[in-house]
């Protein structure tokens, strides 16, 4: 007959039960490491990305520009007057002299002009000599005016002298001696007035002379102004050089002012580079440059930083050290280079495709064993063209990834193959 263990079933059960705890920790458990792994890094083809190792050394601060080769010596001739351009005699690119002709313009209100300043002036110039003449006439009437009271005076004068010992002997009254004696005082007193009109008068002549002077010298500027006007019609180059632009067509109306043609000496050019202008704050004048003219590479040295910033950038002009080589022309685009500072003993490294300089950045570093680069914060210090400082977070010979790398920016590591 069967016996019932009713402690064997509850062993079987607690030996179940233990089983299915064990399961249930080591599923938990597995849960757990699953979830404390770290992503797989993705992998990046090491030919897609810009490497360079941290090198410690000499670093040289330069700032990197595009611009032109311009004259040193430029002239924009402007129309002196409107003006309708009659003939155009030279092209762009004719060698000119100082008088050589470039344009002829047309307008008959300059001619007419010219004609009646050179009528007004010399009209006043007959008036000023007319009136200089009257002048001198009417001075010369007052002085024999002065010389007829000056004889009067002395006549009376003696006169009276005489009578004084005429009447000292009793001959004469003392009337008629104080009478002569009266009248020579009075002629005397007529002769002072005499003397000061003409003193009066002759400054008054010098006033009226020099104001008709100054009336004739405003009509001389007036013709001179229309002489100019006249010559400006024929428009000449004024310096030895070359045409360098014609800035009108035959038959076209030009206002006063507007440019009509460029003069340029092309034996003497220089270089006007553009630099943004956050990097033309440590520029000064004669710092050294390099600028590329495309058929060679020619040194020189700053000469001037422009005050104003347009369109971001400031222009800075180099002269050239060096003879230019041959093609180089007025308005060629160029580039320069212009060395700012040597730093010795310095960490630096290529400047990476976002790192700005006195900046804060991230960058991947390689492991040169595993090849798995690792993201690493790096602060930034100056920079130059192509490289920058290394202030800290890196060391010596520790390679980085300097190209773009925002597609990873969720990945702290990054394997390369």
């Amino acid at each position: 007959m069967d016996i019932q263990r009713p402690d064997l079933l509850q062993k079987k059960r607690r030996r179940q039960a233990t089983l299915a705890g064990i399961g249930l920790s080591l599923v938990a458990l597995a849960a757990w490491g699953l979830s404390r792994l770290e992503p797989a890094a993705p992998s990046v083809e090491r030919s897609t990305v810009w490497l360079d190792t941290v090198r410690e050394g000499e670093m040289l601060r330069e700032v990197r520009g595009p611009g032109l080769l311009v004259p040193r010596e430029l002239r924009w001739i402007a129309a002196q007057s409107p003006a309708r351009v009659e003939r155009i005699v030279l092209q762009p690119g004719a060698a000119v002299e100082p008088d050589s002709l470039i344009l002829v313009l047309d307008n008959p209100e300059v001619e007419d002009q010219l004609l009646a300043a050179e009528a007004a002036f010399r009209a006043a110039e007959a008036d000023l000599a007319a009136r200089g003449m009257e002048l001198e006439s009417q001075l010369l009437d007052r002085r024999a005016n002065l010389a007829a009271v000056e004889a009067d005076q002395e006549g009376a004068r003696l006169q009276a002298e005489a009578e004084q010992e005429l009447h000292e002997r009793g001959i004469i009254s003392a009337i008629q001696f104080r009478r002569s004696e009266l009248q020579a005082r009075q002629l005397g007193v007529r002769l002072d007035i005499e003397r000061q009109r003409i003193a009066t008068f002759e400054r008054t002549i010098a006033a009226q002379l020099a104001a008709d002077r100054a009336r004739l010298k405003q009509l001389e500027n007036t013709l001179e102004l229309r002489r100019k006007q006249a010559d400006g019609l024929q428009v000449r180059a004024g310096i030895a050089g070359v045409l360098q632009q014609v800035a009108v067509e035959e038959g076209q109306q030009v206002p006063a002012g507007s440019n009509l043609a460029r003069v340029g000496r092309p034996d003497q050019l220089i270089a006007e580079l553009r630099v943004p202008e956050t990097l033309a704050k440590e520029i000064v004048p004669g710092q050294q440059a390099r600028v590329d003219v495309r058929n060679g590479v020619v040194p020189g040295r700053v000469i001037r930083i422009d005050p104003a910033v347009r369109e971001g950038a400031v222009q800075v002009d180099v002269e050239f050290a060096g003879e230019l080589p041959p093609g180089a022309r007025p308005d060629q685009s160029v580039d320069g280079t212009i060395e700012i500072e040597r730093l010795d003993k310095v960490l630096h490294v290529g400047r990476p495709a976002f790192g700005q300089p006195n900046s804060a950045t991230t960058l991947f570093r390689v492991d040169p064993v595993s090849g798995i680069a690792t993201r690493v914060p790096v602060q930034l210090g100056r920079a130059s063209v192509s490289v920058v400082e290394v202030v800290r977070g890196l060391a010596p010979g520790d390679q980085v990834v300097l190209s773009d790398t925002s597609a990873y920016d969720e990945h702290e590591r990054i394997r390369l193959r």
